[in-house]
C-alpha cells in the first residue's frame, strides 16, 4: 500500500510507516495532513488516480534546516565572483495512515522509549574518572587520556652581520 502526494511543489511515494523531509509545514498538535493525493495503489500491480475524498495522514517527527549549499556566481573575464550560502528549512513527517474509498491502512505503533535513569551512589562512594587512584578528574576535563599539545617554541632571532 502506498501513495504519492504533493507537497511544497514536489511529489512523494510515501506508505504507512514512512519518515520523509518536506519543506515546512504547519502542524496541529503535531500532525500534518496532506489532501493533495495524486494516486494510491491498494495491492500490488494497480494503481488508482485519487479523487477528493483521499486523505494522508502523518505526524512530525523533527523540524529543522537542511545542509548549507552554495550558490556561487561567476563571469569569466569581468572580476564579478558572488558567492552566497543558503540553507533550506524542513519538517520530518512519520506517515501514520493512509486513508482511501473507506479503507484505512495505519502504520505500526512505535515503542515507546523509557529514558535511562542512572543509579544512585550507595556507601558514599567515591566515584573515579581520573587514572590517579583518589583523585577526580576536574570538571573542565573532556577527556582524562587526551593529548596534550607540544609546548611552544620560543622564536629564535637571528643575528645581524
Amino acid at each position: 500500500m502506498y501513495a504519492v502526494i504533493r507537497a511544497g511543489g514536489k511529489q512523494y511515494r510515501v506508505a504507512p510507516g514512512d519518515v520523509i523531509r518536506v519543506e515546512t509545514q504547519e502542524d496541529k498538535d503535531g500532525r500534518v495532513e496532506f489532501g493533495d493525493v495524486l494516486a494510491v495503489s491498494a495491492e500490488a500491480g494497480s494503481v488508482v488516480p485519487a479523487g477528493s475524498g483521499a486523505l494522508v495522514t502523518g505526524e512530525v517527527v523533527e523540524q529543522g534546516r537542511g545542509n548549507k549549499i552554495l550558490v556561487f556566481h561567476y563571469k569569466r573575464k569581468k572580476q564579478y565572483k558572488k558567492l552566497r550560502g543558503h540553507r533550506q528549512d524542513y519538517t520530518a513527517v512519520r506517515i501514520t495512515e493512509i486513508a482511501f474509498d473507506g479503507q484505512s491502512f495505519k502504520a505500526p505503533e512505535l515503542p515507546k522509549k523509557e529514558k535511562k535513569v542512572k543509579p544512585a551512589h550507595e556507601g558514599g562512594e567515591e566515584v573515579k574518572t581520573s587514572k590517579r587512584p583518589g583523585k577526580k578528574a576536574p570538571k573542565h576535563a573532556v577527556h582524562a587520556h587526551a593529548k596534550k599539545s607540544a609546548p611552544r617554541k620560543a622564536a629564535a632571532k637571528k643575528k645581524k652581520r
